[in-house]
């Protein structure tokens, strides 16, 4: 295999080029193809490109590997920053990429672990814990969502979480298993540079928030547009995010979602507004996934547990839920009993499992990784400014958790 380095605008015109050619929409496996092994890429030379900095590319039939230069700066000196990356980044971006689907069920946004003292990525916990929810049974992994602190980490960092996790994901077996990344941010050229990092550190799909910082300034189109050449420059497919809490009260109506949802790079939606007749409305209009029925493969997702069997009583695909942290088997258990039609043993295990997402609502990420650490014994703290619990606070998060980590540890 040969590996050489081209610069990253030359790297993303090609990929860019063979997507227009091939008419592929996400062509991972098959861009080193038209590489030019044999010397210098004509479209470097197009990009005022060196041989001294950008992508390092090892070119195959199969497979490519892109690692930005630079893994050595002054944040990544320590040893197990660097290296993670690289080998996780070798080993993660093949030609399972192109097969994993995203499929009904619980995806769980995992929260983000850091050591206590240097606030570094826990990087061990973070393999752990996503082991942890795929061995519960969960259908995939969401990196970098609001319980993930993707708003605290570098773009470094935000890849290293998602190597991380998709090779601890390759190692325990759960090869096909599939990661969405969060995508999302205020400009479209950044998040779309975003949705290109998640590509290359293993994420299979982009999960995106609308930008927010100007909206008095958009107007009623900017938002739409921003989706759509989102999903027109996107390497993997994105789904589009409805959160009005994280984004200064946004709320994409059933009309926006419903007209993304026909581009061919969008291909679900979160809703965290927690509005079911929305969500019903979608669901209806894209014939969304459900347990029991592919209907077009599009994903209609609640975004909080309090409302999973709402979700799937209205035709919707399953749920993103960050108590899924705590308690991913009751999360999964609760899908399982509506889809073998065991409604009466699925409202009262949601009664359970909306009394524990309160808890996780009014605790946040604190909360979570308090009882996490509590009754599991890991989870840590959050990052700065976030605050750090008291004792009395540890105790309350504990309390409001137990009813909810009981059933899970009874399953």
């Amino acid at each position: 295999m040969e590996t050489r380095r081209v610069t990253i605008e030359a790297f993303l015109t090609r990929f860019q080029h063979i997507r227009t050619v091939t008419g592929m929409r996400n062509p991972v496996g098959l861009i080193a193809v038209t590489l030019n092994t044999s010397g210098s890429d004509p479209l470097m030379k197009q990009s005022g490109g060196s041989q001294s900095d950008g992508l390092i590319i090892n070119v195959n039939l199969i497979s490519f590997v892109a690692i930005r230069q630079g893994l050595s700066d002054s944040l990544y000196s320590q040893s197990q920053y660097s290296e993670s990356l690289e080998s996780t980044s070798a080993s993660s971006v093949d030609d399972i990429h192109e097969h994993r689907q995203l499929r009904p069920g619980v995806y769980v946004p995992t929260v983000a672990f850091f050591d206590d003292a240097s606030e570094d990525l826990d990087l061990d916990t973070i393999a752990k814990h996503a082991v942890r929810l795929a061995k519960a049974g969960v259908a995939g992994i969401t990196t970098q969502g609001s319980n993930g602190e993707a708003v605290h980490l570098t773009h470094k960092e935000r890849k290293l979480v998602t190597s991380i996790t998709r090779r601890a994901l390759n190692e325990a077996g759960f090869q096909f298993m599939p990661v969405i990344v969060g995508c999302g941010t205020q400009s479209t050229r950044e998040t779309i540079e975003l949705c290109h990092d998640a590509a290359l550190s293993g994420g299979d799909f982009a999960l995106v928030l609308p930008p927010s910082y100007y909206k008095a300034m958009y107007k009623p189109e900017s938002l739409f547009c921003f989706f759509q050449d989102v999903a027109n420059a996107s390497p993997i497919p994105i789904l589009v995010y409805n959160f009005p809490g994280a984004v200064s009260g946004t709320d994409l109506d059933s009309d926006v979602i419903i007209k993304l949802a026909k581009h061919p790079n969008i291909v679900g939606c979160k809703l965290t507004c927690g509005n079911t007749g929305k969500l019903n409305r979608i669901a209806a209009a894209t014939d969304a996934a459900t347990p029991s029925d592919d209907g077009s493969g599009f994903m209609c997702m609640g975004g909080s547990a309090d409302f999973t069997l709402q979700t799937l009583v209205g035709g919707g695909s399953g749920i993103i839920c960050g108590l899924g942290n705590l308690v991913p088997k009751a999360c999964v258990r609760l899908v399982n009993l509506y889809a073998t039609g065991r409604m009466a043993e699925a409202r009262k295990l949601q009664a359970i499992v909306a009394r524990g997402d309160w808890a996780a609502i009014a605790g946040g990420i604190v909360g979570t990784k308090s009882s996490l650490q509590t009754y599991f014994g890991y989870g840590g703290l959050a990052r700065k400014p976030m605050p750090r619990p008291t004792e009395q606070d540890a105790e309350k998060y504990a309390e409001d958790f137990k009813e909810v980590v009981m059933l899970e540890k009874s399953l």
